[in-house]
């Protein structure tokens, strides 16, 4: 059985960098030609100049929030998008909200080079409890799966009592997720006294896998590892066995950025995620992703020659991801304009037991039990997510500017 996905893995770190350079000029001529949106934003740019990554650095970074404007002016996908829509696969809205489009070729996402790291193999039964619905998490695993030839079984999220039944009828062999849930079923499935030792490996991600969880699956006989992507980006790191850091996807281009500029960092310093992609119907050319990370120096011990990082660090803005969807400051703006009664508010996200816990904190001057219901109601129809509210004294909450307060802790 072979160690590695593909013979890109093992490339010479030198010839892994000539080949990506010796492509690039020829995604910006795509992008500028292809797209609205970059045709206008490099109007005075020569392509073929963007030969290496002093050039490449000249271009300006664009981050969700540019995405975001440039889609409520030209929806759907605000001229990003270099094929039209008729001839994508599916058009996704995560919260936001913003767009992603999904392509029809194979592995769209490139997620299944991570699956196979994870050990995921033709043969296995994928328990896949990433959405299926408005954003693009679960399709990018089934993608990622098929590719490898993997049949998955998509349970998608909640039903905890109906796909607790079906593991332990269909015995899937592996597990794609949230680390939470994975542990939610896990436990449910022991209250109810369900068989789910088939779970031999799982492939988790959209929000931190502290030790002591990742530990606890490890005692129960499943290998853990993680998958970091995004919806418009799709695969950009995982770990492979055994774990040291997370190896860079090789269809991407990275660099470690200043937050809020395009200036790369030291190498070891922490910085923001910028990549360039070669996607060819969604090409995103200097994306800030807005997560933070730091290169880790040498290569891995499973034979894989990539760059590696230290995995994800934090937000460079003020957001965070719950339950594997981000929480952006502007949603918290959303809220508050919806309640005149409201003059200030500010999420608190927490993680009692390892579990992500979401709370607006709202200044209002005669709070009740109406208000309540009301605003969180405003909370679950704004994030896609459930949350608790407390309603505090005007004053209460601290003048820093931050509305959205990450106070989980990691063990």
């Amino acid at each position: 059985m072979a160690e590695h996905f593909d013979e890109l893995e093992t490339r010479d770190p030198e010839q892994r960098e000539t080949e990506l350079m010796a492509a690039l000029p020829g995604q910006v001529a795509l992008a500028k030609t292809n797209s609205s949106f970059f045709g206008k934003l490099y109007a005075d740019i020569d392509p073929m100049a963007i030969t290496s990554r002093e050039a490449l650095q000249q271009l300006p970074v664009i981050r969700k929030p540019d995405v975001q404007d440039a889609q409520n002016a030209e929806p759907p996908f605000g001229g990003l998008n270099a094929v039209p829509v008729g001839d994508m696969a599916h058009v996704y809205m995560s919260p936001g909200p913003i767009f992603e489009p999904d392509g029809v070729q194979r592995d769209h996402w490139r997620y299944a080079r991570a699956l196979y790291a994870a050990g995921f193999r033709r043969g296995d039964i994928v328990h896949n409890t990433l959405s299926y619905h408005l954003t693009p998490a679960g399709m990018l695993v089934e993608t990622g799966c098929r590719a490898i030839g993997c049949a998955v079984f998509p349970g998608g999220v909640g039903n905890t009592e109906m796909q607790v039944d079906a593991i332990e009828r269909l015995k899937p062999t592996a597990y794609a997720g949230t680390p939470s849930f994975l542990r939610i079923l896990l436990e449910k499935a022991d209250e109810m006294g369900r068989d789910s030792s088939s779970y031999r490996k799982a492939s988790v991600g959209a929000e931190p896998l502290p030790p002591s969880l990742r530990q606890w699956f490890e005692d129960r006989g499943i290998q853990t590892t993680q998958g970091y992507g995004t919806a418009d980006v799709g695969l950009i790191a995982y770990e492979s066995l055994p774990v040291e850091g997370m190896l860079l996807d090789e269809g991407l281009i990275l660099e470690i950025c200043r937050p809020g500029t395009g200036e790369p960092v030291a190498e070891g310093e922490v910085g923001e995620i910028v990549v360039t992609t070669f996607n060819p119907i969604y090409p995103l050319i200097r994306y800030g992703t807005g997560d933070m990370t730091a290169i880790l120096p040498g290569t891995s011990p499973c034979g894989r020659t990539a760059t590696r990082i230290k995995g994800w660090m934090g937000r460079a803005d003020q957001s965070c991801k719950v339950r594997g969807m981000f929480v952006h400051a502007k949603l918290v703006g959303e809220i508050v304009g919806r309640h005149a009664e409201v003059t200030k508010a500010r999420f608190v996200i927490t993680n009692p037991d390892n579990r992500d816990q979401m709370t607006l904190m709202v200044e209002a001057e005669k709070g009740d039990a109406t208000l309540l219901d009301a605003v969180k109601q405003s909370v679950t129809t704004v994030t896609k997510l459930r949350g608790e509210v407390e309603i505090v004294a005007p004053g209460s909450l601290p003048n820093d500017g931050i509305v959205v307060e990450d106070a989980r802790t990691f063990d």
